[in-house]
């Protein structure tokens, strides 16, 4: 029975409402009664949710060809392998259990690892720690093992058992991306509960005692270094660093430039592979190189899935052989998957083992003619006008088939707009819900509701895709978003995740079946890596026997697709050659530290570099040349200078660009504009620090083009003082004019390159001024046309940029504008004006919500610490981005929601209350 009193449906309003017809106003009820003899008063129903329909598309049939069986003998469709040659357990090999004294792991570590799904370890897992050194951290190690394979408890435990033997050592674990250190972070948190360090080290006994607010001193302190981190932890106060790689070369030349490297036991590196990427690869190289300078017995631990190796008996031409050489570390090699994978190429309808790849290459038109390779299976062409292309036909087939047998798919897509437009068409196809359990369909319910409960409310799409257990998954969504959507599927509850290939790296969702819906990233193809990276996300461990790999493409792109299956990974290489520009600021680093001073301390940190090792002895007088023009370049800049004696040392500016952490390029830059704003700084508005703080990374993956209009608009509304900042910056409005006119933004030359540098950053000062001014995400998104996630990825990038313009300005001498820069960095973390500040300090509070709460009257934290549940819940409904309507049974799940939501706030402003009333003074301890 639905009660209905106490509130009043839309129709109750719509009734009291009058209408204008030719002029002349009419009340609803007249309206009506005029049309009674048209419209009977039985016609009209009042709206509810009745049982979903059907799928609207029907997914094509997949039929097995009779011959199929004779070409890939054992392989049938969801077959569990039953002749899998199955893995040694603990109980067959006791060294495959971590409480065997040879791992010398205390049992509390052993019990929560345990109690974390890890109750023993694989062959090659044990091999590789009880290498000759490995666990008493005497030799370094170099490793590669699938995705999947257990590569990264190798080295958590190798890890953890130096910070737990030897008190006095740290310890640096460095992540590609925010989110895996976030989510490593909480994972080693909870493996490290309870487990203590071994206090009675003969080796650190000297050390003096201390205890700090993370923990007593023989706790294990793991501590997040990333951008727009609000932990104000030192390196003092951490026992292991999970950073990103910028923050994690940060934390190195800090501890060099303090004496303290020694205190680094052990340095984990993971993604190894990135050393060679073209934008971040170079800061991996500069820190490993500057370790490896100071020898102070640090061990350094590399892995990867995706590192170049060839056949075992040609080892010393693969690349992971030379990374090795280059760390003077032993290195191994696993081929080990414990969930194994049948891998599949998809093409015209048909379906194909991805082994006889290499045959096809210059034959796929030939395919029908030749038995041996002919297909396994064949798609049923679709006679709906969504599916007439095959490609898509594929996806959709291969993807329906894995939800009505149960389990879960990952399809890959390439571009954000793919990836919305697929999850649209799969869930089309998905059966309604009435052939669901209740349980499923209220936990899919619990999901709408908390994408409704976000910031930017519910998506319009996924809105529609979720209750068929249909969902996406890529960078235009914000963080939570993707967190939910994430975890949804980790639980089982959305069955098909869309994402694009770009997030395939960063991304955690391994499923039974991946299907890439082309091998395309843009308009290019993927990569060898990229594409073992996508394809490594299948099989779960624990839940599957078995992983299957889809790639479906157009038969237009068999050859290359074909190509690119049987390709090699490419060879890692130095991000120091010449036209990598990595060399200028690895030594500006070593002269900024005081590691190399001398041209014989610089030689020598050279021969530590893999640009050295990878040179050949011919090649080697070039790489001293390289050397003395870079050097000579560093002081024509001004960031270095040579005495008499010729001793090298950094400048002024060169001390800042390090400590900022930004290219030498890129320092000169920020130099020259922060110049400029110092002689004409515009004090009477805000919009000249937005555009200060403004990253000024401008090109690359991430992006977005300028609307121009949009950027018009803008410009023409602002004040004397906006005015003013773009002519001190050089933005021009007659230029913004021409490009919103039809023009074009060339950036060919150096000049052209910085010109759109400018224009780029004054335009993303526009959206921090409106976020700052508590505009909330998804209106900044709507009114810049630019998704919504970008946006907060915009937010966040500030904060690290903040950071390092902070210090720059800090080593520069100019504290008075450091300080301004933090006061806004603080306002845009909280998005919101500067009364709010306080406010936003509290959980959920943030941006407009915070304004919501203090025009009803909390204005502090105290004020909310003191409120009740049911005084902060009409405050969130008015904070809802959008109107909703919901019927009963969803309304009493939102106040549910906004139940635990309303508590967890008041917790929090409790917590932070009493943060900021306590004292260092505790009268318990007064003489």
């Amino acid at each position: 029975m639905v009660h209905t009193s106490g509130f009043e449906t839309s129709v109750d309003l719509c009734s009291k409402q009058t209408y204008s017809i030719a002029g002349a106003k009419r009340s609803y009820g007249s309206v009506l009664s005029d049309k009674t003899n048209q419209l009977p008063s039985t016609a009209f129903k009042r709206p509810t949710i009745g049982p979903q329909r059907g799928p609207t598309l029907k997914a094509s049939e997949i039929r097995t060809v009779s011959a199929a069986a004779n070409q890939i003998p054992g392989i049938t469709e969801y077959s569990q392998r039953g002749l899998l040659k199955s893995t040694q357990t603990a109980s067959q090999n006791p060294l495959l259990s971590l409480s065997h004294p040879s791992y010398g792991l205390p049992e509390r570590l052993v019990v929560n690892l345990s109690s974390m799904g890890v109750n023993s370890i694989y062959p090659w897992q044990s091999r590789c720690l009880l290498g000759r050194g490995h666990l008493t951290g005497e030799r370094n190690l170099v490793y590669t093992a699938p995705t999947g394979g257990g590569k990264s408890l190798v080295a958590d435990i190798l890890m953890l058992k130096r910070i737990i033997e030897i008190p006095g050592k740290k310890a640096i674990l460095v992540l590609p991306y925010v989110a895996l250190v976030q989510e490593k972070m909480k994972w080693l948190r909870r493996v490290v509960e309870g487990v203590r360090k071994d206090q009675e080290s003969s080796q650190h006994e000297f050390q003096p005692k201390r205890a700090t607010s993370l923990g007593g001193e023989s706790d294990i302190r793991v501590v997040g270094f990333f951008g727009g981190s609000k932990s104000r932890t030192t390196w003092s106060d951490t026992d292991i660093a999970v950073c990103t790689i910028e923050k994690a070369n940060s934390l190195v030349n800090s501890a060099i430039e303090d004496c303290a490297i020694d205190d680094l036991g052990v340095l984990v590196m993971d993604e190894f592979h990135m050393i060679d990427d073209d934008h971040r690869g170079y800061f991996i190289e500069l820190m490993i190189s500057k370790l490896l300078s100071v020898e102070q017995g640090i061990q350094i631990v590399g892995m990867s899935a995706t590192l170049p190796v060839r056949q075992r008996f040609d080892l010393r031409n693969a690349n992971l052989y030379l990374l090795a050489k280059w760390l003077n570390a032993r290195f191994f090699q696993s081929d080990y998957r414990p969930v194994p994978i049948d891998e599949y190429l998809v093409f015209g309808n048909a379906i194909y083992p991805a082994s006889i790849s290499a045959e096809m290459l210059g034959t796929h038109r030939r395919t029908a003619a030749s038995s041996h390779m002919g297909p396994l299976r064949i798609i049923k062409p679709s006679e709906h006008s969504a599916l007439c292309s095959d490609l898509v036909n594929a996806v959709v087939s291969l993807t329906h088939e894995t939800v009505s047998a149960g389990y879960g798919v990952l399809v890959f897509c390439s571009s954000r707009k793919g990836c919305e437009n697929d999850a649209t068409v799969i869930s089309q196809t998905m059966p309604d819900g009435s052939e669901l359990s209740n349980e499923i369909r209220d936990r899919r319910k619990d999901v709408l509701g908390n994408l409704r409960n976000t910031t930017v409310g519910l998506d319009s799409t996924l809105g529609k895709t979720v209750m068929k257990g249909v969902a996406f998954h890529h960078a235009g969504l914000t963080t939570e978003e993707r967190d939910i959507v994430a975890d949804a599927f980790d639980e089982g509850i959305i069955k098909v995740v869309v994402a694009t290939c770009s997030l395939a790296a960063g991304i955690n969702l391994p499923a039974r079946r991946v299907i890439l819906h082309g091998a395309r990233m843009g308009r290019d193809f993927v990569g060898p890596t990229m594409l073992k990276q996508m394809r490594g996300r299948a099989g779960r461990k624990g839940k599957d026997e078995i992983g299957e790999t889809y790639l479906c493409c157009r038969v237009d792109d068999v050859e290359e697709v074909a190509q690119l299956m049987e390709a090699d990974i490419p060879a890692v290489q130095s991000c120091l050659t010449p036209g990598r520009r990595g060399i200028k600021r690895a030594l500006l680093e070593v002269i900024t530290t005081r590691l190399a001073t001398s041209w014989e301390g610089i030689d020598d940190y050279i021969k530590r570099t893999l640009l050295y090792h990878s040179t050949g002895s011919a090649d080697r007088p070039a790489l001293l040349s390289l050397t003395e023009e870079s050097l000579a370049s560093l002081t024509s800049d001004s960031l270095i200078s040579k005495d008499a004696c010729g001793s090298y040392e950094a400048t002024r500016l060169g001390n800042a660009i390090v400590a900022a952490c930004v290219t030498h390029e890129d320092g000169i830059f920020i130099y020259e504009e922060i110049g400029r704003a110092l002689q004409a700084f515009v004090m009477d508005g805000e919009m000249h620090i937005f555009y200060m703080f403004t990253p000024i990374q401008t090109t690359g993956a991430g992006v977005i083009d300028i609307n121009w209009r949009v950027f018009r608009n803008e410009m023409d509304s602002l004040d004397d003082s906006g005015v003013r900042v773009s002519t001190c910056v050089g933005v021009k409005g007659s230029f913004v004019n021409k490009m919103a006119q039809g023009g074009i933004l060339k950036e060919t030359t150096p000049e052209g390159i910085t010109l759109a540098r400018i224009y780029r950053r004054f335009y993303s000062a526009f959206q921090l001024r409106d976020l700052c001014n508590e505009m909330p995400i998804h209106l900044v998104a709507r009114k810049y046309d630019i998704p919504r996630g970008h946006v907060q990825n915009l937010a966040q990038a500030c904060h690290g940029f903040a950071a390092g313009m902070i210090k720059f300005c800090e080593r520069m001498g100019w504290s008075m504008l450091a300080v301004v820069l933090e006061h806004m960095s603080d306002r845009l973390r909280a998005g919101a004006k500067s009364d709010l500040l306080e406010l936003s300090m509290v959980t959920f509070i943030k941006s407009r919500t915070a304004r919501i709460f203090w025009e009803n009257g909390i204005k502090s934290v105290k004020a909310v610490a003191h409120a009740e549940p049911r005084d902060v819940i009409p405050i969130l409904k008015l904070a809802q981005p959008r109107k909703l309507r919901l019927t009963p049974e969803d309304e009493h799940l939102h106040e549910q929601k906004l139940q635990l939501k309303a508590e967890i706030i008041i917790k929090s402003a409790s917590r932070v209350y009493g943060n900021t009333t306590s004292t260092p003074f505790n009268p318990l301890f007064r003489n």
